[in-house]
């Protein structure tokens, strides 16, 4: 109910920008050079496909003169919604991608996390938070993983880290069923994934998380995220040079079958080391 309540308020957010713009005689890509973005995403802000962020909110503000509404319309959704706000906008795009690419140098990404994973690393993260705030984290997490199970989910390429399978979050037996959980995905053929090698040494996506995205009807974009905050990436030539930082990452990572292997032994590992304590 909420995510459909959302989903009115951008289109009334676009179909208002369709209307000022217009009456100050801008043609979408007269706006879109004002405020620094293509006239393609001010067609797609219209068309409620795309949700600007803030800082273009605000420019098209004064641009249109509309004495802050696009602002305070997008501080609104941001503030309602159960992700950080640098998040916001990716949850979004997620689930509207043809073809997901991520890149996992520390933890499982959230869309192959189990919920006893999440719930260890959302309270390492905010340890004095209320077990209210960590169930609706973990919830909020668990329920995005529905675009995998949707017969029209996206292509899914995932490059983990070999540390990321070494790394004990949650304990022996929370890390056997999560890498179990991938396990079983990789078998079902709902997503291919690939290990990079610790003596692989360095990569070029050495800063943090890199997740590139696909769409049918809009330009693809690019996400990278360090401890504290993340950026959205849309120019062409960044998410281009994102892409091939991906390609790299791919080339230099063991086979599929290697990976699904290690993966394997990794939590058999995990199983043995939680039957001895």
């Amino acid at each position: 109910m909420a995510k459909a309540k959302n989903r009115e308020v951008w289109e009334f957010f676009g179909e208002l920008l369709k209307e000022r713009r217009e009456a100050a005689n801008l043609s979408r890509n007269e706006l879109g050079v004002r405020v620094f973005v293509s006239g393609t995403y001010i067609r797609l802000f219209e068309e409620a496909v795309r949700k600007p962020q803030l800082d273009v909110a605000e420019r098209i503000d004064v641009v249109l003169k509309t004495d802050g509404i696009f602002a305070r319309t997008c501080r609104k959704l941001v503030n309602g919604s159960p992700y950080a706000a640098y998040f916001n906008d990716v949850a979004e795009l997620e689930a509207q991608a043809t073809k997901l690419c991520e890149f996992a140098p520390t933890v499982v990404p959230g869309l192959l996390q189990t919920a006893e994973y999440a719930r260890a690393l959302t309270t390492a993260t905010n340890p004095f938070a209320s077990e209210e705030f960590i169930e609706e984290k973990v919830s909020s997490r668990i329920d995005r993983q529905v675009i995998l199970q949707d017969e029209t989910r996206p292509e899914y390429w995932v490059v983990v880290h070999e540390n990321t399978l070494l790394t004990p979050v949650g304990g022996p037996e929370v890390m056997a069923r999560q890498l179990e959980h991938i396990a079983e995905l990789i078998r079902k053929r709902w997503l291919l994934v690939v290990v990079l090698p610790r003596d692989a040494g360095a990569h070029p996506s050495m800063g943090g998380l890199l997740k590139l995205m696909e769409f049918a009807d809009q330009p693809p974009a690019a996400y990278t995220e360090t401890e504290f905050a993340g950026t959205l990436l849309d120019d062409p030539a960044v998410v281009k040079q994102a892409q091939r930082a991906y390609d790299l990452l791919r080339v230099a990572a063991l086979s599929p079958k290697v990976s699904l292997a290690l993966i394997e032994s990794a939590a058999e590992d995990y199983r043995r080391c939680a039957s001895t304590t």
